[in-house]
C-alpha cells in the first residue's frame, strides 16, 4: 500500500510491524544520452513492480528524489543536498517513523552516493534508540540484493552497476525509450582501478568527461526487462524477509 492514499487515522491504525520502505534517489546527470531522472524513473519502476505483488503487505511512502550527487555538481542539472545535511535528512525521516510507532524500516536505494551516508543513517539511529531491541532498521541497495541478471540473460556484459551504463541505459529503454539518445554510439568508460581495493575520494568529472561510466552501446529494451524483473524479484524476496522477522533475532 502507499502512504499518499492513506488518511491519518488509517495510518495510524496499521499494524505497527508492518515493513515501512522509503524509496530513495537523485536527480542528477547520466551523460550525454539520459535524463537526470533516470535514478528515481528505475527505483521508481523497481518499487512499482513489487508494490504490485506486496499488495497490504507492506507500506511504501513517496519517492524522494533529493540525493547525495555532490560528486556530479560539475555536469549541468545535478541537484544535491550536501553529504551531511542528507544524513540529517535520513535520520530525521528515521526518527519520524519511529515516533509513530513503526518498527521495521527500510531504506531502499537506487542511487551509488547515497550509499555511504544511507548507510550510516541507519547506524547512527541504532545507536540513539540502543535499548529498543524491537527496532528493524536497514538500508538496501536494489542493484545489491543478491540477482545476477547475466545469469538470466547471458548477452549482458556488465557484472556490476556502473552510471548510464548498460545496465541503467537498458532499464531506461524499456520504460521510457524516448528518453535515450543515440547511446549505440556512445564510447565505453571503463571502472578503472582507483587504488582498490581501498576506497578512494573521488569526483565524477575525474573518471569521466562525458559523466557516464560503462558500457551504454550494449544496451537493449530486452535487457532491461531482465534487470527489472531480476532486482524486482531481489526486493520481494528481501521485503517477504523483514516481514517474517520474529521481532527480536539478529539473524533475519
Amino acid at each position: 500500500m502507499h502512504l499518499p492514499d492513506l488518511t491519518w487515522p488509517e495510518v495510524s491504525a496499521l499494524s505497527k510491524d508492518i515493513p515501512v520502505v522509503v524509496p530513495l534517489a537523485a536527480l542528477e546527470q547520466h551523460g550525454r544520452h539520459m535524463p537526470v531522472f533516470t535514478d528515481s524513473m528505475l527505483l521508481g519502476e523497481v518499487i512499482r513492480r513489487a508494490a504490485e505483488r506486496l499488495d497490504h503487505r507492506v507500506l511504501f511512502a513517496p519517492l524522494m528524489w533529493l540525493g547525495n550527487s555532490d560528486h556530479h555538481l560539475d555536469f549541468a542539472g545535478t541537484l544535491s543536498a550536501a553529504p551531511r545535511t542528507y544524513l540529517d535528512l535520513l535520520a530525521g525521516l528515521i526518527d519520524n517513523w519511529i515516533s509513530h510507532g513503526f518498527r521495521r524500516l527500510v531504506l531502499v536505494n537506487g542511487h551509488g552516493g547515497n550509499i555511504v551516508p544511507g548507510e550510516q543513517a541507519v547506524f547512527e539511529a541504532r545507536q540513539r534508540y540502543r535499548k529498543r531491541d524491537d527496532l528493524l532498521l536497514l538500508f538496501a541497495t536494489y542493484w545489491r540484493l543478491g540477482g545476477e541478471p547475466w545469469e538470466a540473460d547471458a548477452s549482458i556484459q556488465q557484472r556490476r552497476m556502473g552510471h548510464a551504463c548498460e545496465w541503467e541505459t537498458s532499464m531506461m529503454l524499456r520504460i521510457a525509450p524516448h528518453l535515450v539518445r543515440d547511446h549505440a554510439s556512445v564510447e565505453p568508460v571503463d571502472w578503472g582501478a582507483p587504488f582498490e581495493p581501498a576506497t578512494r575520494g573521488w569526483i565524477t568529472q575525474e573518471r569521466s568527461a562525458p559523466g557516464h561510466i560503462g558500457y551504454p552501446h550494449f544496451a537493449t529494451s530486452e535487457k532491461g526487462e531482465t534487470l527489472f524483473q531480476t532486482f524486482a524479484d531481489d526486493l520481494v524476496r528481501f521485503l517477504e524477509r523483514v516481514a517474517a522477522w520474529d521481532g527480536k533475532s539478529w539473524d533475519g
